[in-house]
């Protein structure tokens, strides 16, 4: 009965996500369910709360874990603030900008778009010059766009909208927990993130934070939230007050995790977290070029945690990718859209961003490229 999970070997996960599990926080998982109306529960939800906000560096008051993986967090956002004909402009260089525009799309949004080079970041001149020329009631991008290992300008952009009138919308689901982020001195009024990137947790969970203007706007709307099931207006009444209104039953044991994996963070201390992800970075683009491997994204704009790394001519990718999944139990990532077969991504996130697991990747990556 048990032999397909009996056979299931620890992989080094080393993609885009997820990444690996600290011991702590398995534990968390077992512990014993229960009741998600349960006070002892809820004292771990109000907990929880405020880890969030002190690692997103906000005092909003709405910022809770959505039941479902980070696009549930995407979905969150767009679903609360976007009415039919609302004017969304999307800043794109990835996938996940794409994921933003889809969405706000079939919400019934006039959206527009800015389109950069897959790695290259978004051009805080030519978004401005893009926003004298128009006004829109949301501007969104993705912080560290997973699909190229590039971080975007936030909080220039940020600045560029302050005092404008427009809702600052920002994807942190790599970001979050590998590199700082600053929501209320960079002026973003809603953002989601995920479990299973830097966080290392599990995937199920979405960190969602919405700020006063956000919830005004959510309050101003002249229609229903059209999805029931990411409805702040209802979901709010579960996280927060003396008294708990049941919306859907909370995954308590997700919770649990969450609450662990939050923290060891904030434990270990976020400057040293941030640390951590930045020297094991450079220990492993050091050792790749020593390869002769290069960086798909020029320096300045590389992320830690998410590293593009060219394919040399004449590699074949998938058989370099399987060779270390099969034979060194270590998952890499492929590229997306246009960069797919061109680059590997290769994470450094949260409990996977260690100097030893860095060695490892480079010896085994070393042995597979052996003609």
């Amino acid at each position: 009965m048990n032999s397909r999970l009996s056979a299931i070997e620890e992989t080094l996960l080393m993609g885009p996500g997820p990444s690996c599990v600290a011991p702590e926080v398995y534990e968390a998982l077992s512990t014993v369910t229960i009741g998600h109306m349960d006070p002892r529960f809820i004292g771990v939800m109000d907990h929880l709360k405020e880890y969030l906000q002190t690692l997103l560096n906000t005092r909003n008051r709405l910022t809770i874990p959505m039941s479902g993986t980070g696009s549930a967090g995407m979905e969150t956002c767009f679903v609360n603030l976007v009415e039919p004909g609302d004017s969304v402009l999307v800043l794109i260089n990835g996938v996940f900008g794409m994921r933003m525009k889809d969405v706000a799309s079939r919400l019934g949004a006039s959206v527009d778009t800015l389109e950069f080079e897959w790695g290259s970041p978004v051009s805080v001149a030519d978004v401005e010059k893009k926003l004298a020329g128009a006004h829109y009631k949301i501007v969104a991008v993705v912080h560290a766009e997973t699909s190229t290992g590039v971080r975007n300008p936030v909080a220039e952009i940020g600045a560029l909208l302050r005092g404008s009138g427009s809702l600052y919308l920002v994807d942190t689901v790599t970001s979050l927990g590998g590199i700082p982020v600053e929501m209320d001195a960079w002026g973003i009024d809603a953002l989601y993130g995920g479990t299973q990137k830097c966080l290392s947790c599990p995937p199920g969970l979405a960190p969602v934070s919405f700020s006063d203007r956000a919830l005004e706007a959510l309050k101003a709307r002249t229609r229903k939230v059209p999805n029931w099931y990411l409805d702040l207006t209802m979901i709010t009444q579960y996280w927060e007050g003396s008294k708990r209104v049941y919306h859907h039953t909370a995954p308590v044991n997700m919770i649990y995790a969450l609450y662990r994996a939050l923290a060891l963070i904030i434990d270990e201390g976020l400057e040293n977290v941030y640390q951590r992800h930045a020297t094991c970075h450079k220990k492993l683009v050091s050792g790749l070029e020593c390869m002769g491997l290069s960086m798909l994204v020029a320096p300045p704009y590389r992320l830690p945690m998410l590293n593009a790394v060219r394919i040399p001519d004449g590699v074949d990718d998938e058989r370099v990718r399987s060779a270390l999944l099969n034979e060194h139990k270590i998952e890499i990532g492929a590229g997306l859209g246009p960069l797919a077969a061109k680059v590997w991504r290769i994470g450094l996130m949260g409990h996977t961003a260690r100097e030893r697991n860095v060695e490892r990747v480079l010896a085994a990556l070393n042995t597979v490229l052996q003609p």
